[in-house]
């Protein structure tokens, strides 16, 4: 398999997945400047749409949104407990919660990143609801879905780290801050200690702040 991505982005997510169940996958670095990758080829010969991830199955198939890539990954061994059975209510549940990652904080920091002025103290405020949901709903918990880890939680990883001054800008220049969030930050600390955590961001070039 080969996994199509960009360091620091949400691709950061399935690679930590692939990393943690330790699977035999290729990683291949995409520059979005251009769009091409660092053998040469045109991105969208592999994804039309241009962006990351992609994944590209041995059998030449492709998969190319993310919630869908790291549920197909975390299939491939059911045994280590990374996404729960299919069919099951747990399994919805988890389907639930990155569906809220993918709409509500996900595409809640592109705002921050491309937009200025009105609009953007409009979006601020919204994700920093949002986290403040996730803030409390990690009080009594380990992990996203209870005491397991999952799936959800390299999803949320990977996009919480553009808040942080881990390997994008300056804290100051952050578009959101988690000071006060502190059952969010025991959280983030928990999941970046992890060894597949950890592999996954040295393997992109990124600091282990």
């Amino acid at each position: 398999m080969k996994l199509y991505y960009k360091p620091a982005a949400c691709s950061l997510s399935p690679h930590i997945v692939a990393n943690e169940l330790g699977l035999d996958v290729d990683f291949i670095k995409v520059d979005l400047k251009d769009h091409t990758t660092e053998q040469g080829q045109s991105f969208y010969q592999v994804n039309p749409h241009g962006y990351i991830p992609a994944l590209e199955l041995d059998n030449g198939e492709l998969l190319l949104e993310g919630v869908v890539i790291i549920q197909y990954l975390a299939d491939l061994k059911p045994e280590m407990g990374l996404v729960p059975a299919t069919g099951t209510f747990e399994r919805y549940k988890l389907q639930e919660m990155l569906a809220f990652l993918s709409t509500e904080i996900h595409k809640g920091f592109i705002p921050l990143f491309y937009a200025a002025g009105d609009y953007l103290e409009i979006a601020r405020p919204k994700l920093e609801k949002r986290y403040a949901w996730i803030n409390e709903h990690l009080a009594d918990k380990q992990f996203l879905m209870g005491d397991t880890f999952t799936v959800a939680d390299t999803y949320l990883f990977a996009v919480t780290g553009w808040g942080h001054a881990h390997w994008l800008k300056s804290y100051e220049d952050t578009p959101i801050h988690f000071d006060d969030l502190e059952h969010l930050q025991a959280w983030y600390e928990r999941v970046k200690s992890r060894a597949a955590v950890q592999k996954s961001i040295l393997e992109e070039g990124l600091e282990l702040n």
